[in-house]
């Protein structure tokens, strides 16, 4: 059984960091693309940052580039999301997101999916 569990969220007052963390089980977890993915009330779902399986190149959404970096180990099957300078704005439920090989910033392209984990910033 695939999953994908996300650890790590909470409330964080502008200004502060968080490290989000999520576990794979159940496939090749060093054959797959991982990525991490938001979702605010009221709004699409939209990606943070993603990874290859097989470059090592990170990828992050522009209005999160130079705060949140994506990292992954594939001897402990784990993604990492460590988010700094967090802004009100950054208020979401972020989910963890697995698909072959190549990564991509489009939901619809993964296919394993964590059940997510809320984050809020306080200004």
């Amino acid at each position: 059984e695939v999953q994908l569990v996300e650890s790590g969220g909470g409330l964080v007052q502008a200004g502060g960091s968080l490290k989000l963390s999520c576990a794979a089980s159940g496939f090749i977890f060093n054959e797959y693309a991982i990525a991490w993915f938001r979702q605010a009330p009221g709004k699409e779902r939209e990606a943070v940052a993603w990874m290859s399986s097989d470059d090592g190149i990170t990828h992050c959404a522009d209005s999160m580039k130079g705060r949140f970096t994506i990292s992954r180990d594939n001897d402990k099957n784990t993604v990492i999301l460590q988010m700094n300078s967090l802004k009100p704005e950054d208020t979401a439920v972020y989910y963890c997101a697995a698909k072959y090989y190549k990564g991509s910033p489009w939901a619809a392209d993964y296919d394993y999916w964590g059940q997510g984990a809320r984050v809020t910033v306080s200004s």
